[in-house]
C-alpha cells in the first residue's frame, strides 16, 4: 500500500511472524478483506506485552493495522474465541496449509472465499481430538487454492473438450488439463479418469483415487510453488520414516 491507510475491525489469522529488532515483531496475517499483509508488532517480543500471547497461528483474531509502505503498524488484536488448539497431524496440516499461503499468495490480494475455506478448515482439523485429518479436506483446500490463483483444474473434460472417461487413463499437464492416453506406459504421471471425476466431486471413498489424487496434486503444487520445498512436508516425512 503506498498511500497511507488506516483498517480497524479486519478478521485474520497469523501466518507466520519472526523477531524485528530487539523487541518487536514481523507478522504475517491472512485478513478477510485484504488478504496477506506484513504487519509490525511494536514490543510485541516483551515479556509483559499484552499482545503478545494474542499472536498465536490458527487462531481467529480481529485486528486494526495503519501507516502506508509494504510493512504497516498493528494497532491491535483481539481474540475471537471458540476455535481449539490444534494438536497431533492437524497440527502439521495447519502448518502446512500456512507455508501454501506464504508461498503462493501475493500480498495485498484479498481472497475472501478463500479465507472463508481456510477458516472452516481449521474448524475441520480442530474438529477432532485425535489429530486425524481427512485427505478429502486437504485436496479440496489445495483445490481452492489453485482456483483462487487462476489456476483453476479442468477435471470434467479432457484437452480435446471431450468429457472425462472413468474406465480411461490420462495424464495432466500444466495449463493444458487432461491428456488421454492409449497405454498407461505413454507418461510418468498417469491418472485414472475415475481419480479425476472423484477430484472434482470431492469425493475420496476410493483408496486409489486418494493415493493418485493425492500425487496429481502435489505435482501440481510443486510446479507452482516454483521448486520451493515446504518445511511441513519435510518433517512429517522424516517423522512417518521414524
Amino acid at each position: 500500500m503506498s498511500q497511507r491507510s488506516k483498517v480497524d475491525g479486519q478478521p485474520a489469522f497469523v501466518l507466520h511472524s519472526y523477531p524485528f529488532r530487539e523487541t518487536s515483531l514481523i507478522v504475517e496475517v491472512f485478513s478477510r478483506d485484504f488478504g496477506r499483509m506484513a504487519l509490525l508488532a511494536r514490543g510485541a517480543r516483551r515479556p509483559r506485552a499484552a499482545i503478545r500471547g494474542l499472536l498465536m497461528a490458527f487462531q481467529p483474531l480481529e485486528i486494526a493495522w495503519a501507516g502506508k509502505g509494504d510493512v504497516l503498524t498493528l494497532m491491535k488484536a483481539e481474540w475471537q474465541g471458540g476455535q481449539p488448539l490444534l494438536a497431533g497431524e492437524a497440527l502439521f496440516c495447519g502448518y502446512y496449509l500456512n507455508e501454501l499461503l506464504m508461498h503462493l499468495l501475493p500480498r495485498e490480494d484479498p481472497h475472501t472465499a478463500l479465507f472463508a475455506c481456510y477458516a472452516d478448515m481449521l474448524q475441520r482439523l480442530a474438529g477432532d481430538p485425535s489429530g486425524r485429518v481427512r485427505e478429502a479436506d486437504l485436496r479440496r483446500f489445495e483445490k481452492a487454492l489453485l482456483q483462487e490463483l487462476g489456476y483453476g483444474l479442468l477435471l470434467d473434460h479432457d484437452h480435446d473438450g471431450l468429457p472425462i472417461q472413468g474406465d480411461a487413463v490420462y495424464t495432466y499437464r500444466i495449463e493444458q488439463g487432461a491428456l488421454r492416453l492409449s497405454h498407461a506406459s505413454e507418461a510418468a504421471q498417469v491418472v485414472r479418469g475415475q481419480t479425476l471425476l472423484d477430484l472434482a466431486a470431492d469425493n475420496f471413498a476410493d483408496p486409489r483415487s486418494r493415493a493418485e489424487a493425492k500425487a496429481l496434486m502435489r505435482s501440481l503444487l510443486a510446479y507452482y510453488l516454483a521448486g520451493k520445498e515446504l518445511e511441513t512436508r519435510k518433517i512429517f516425512k522424516e517423522l512417518q520414516e521414524l
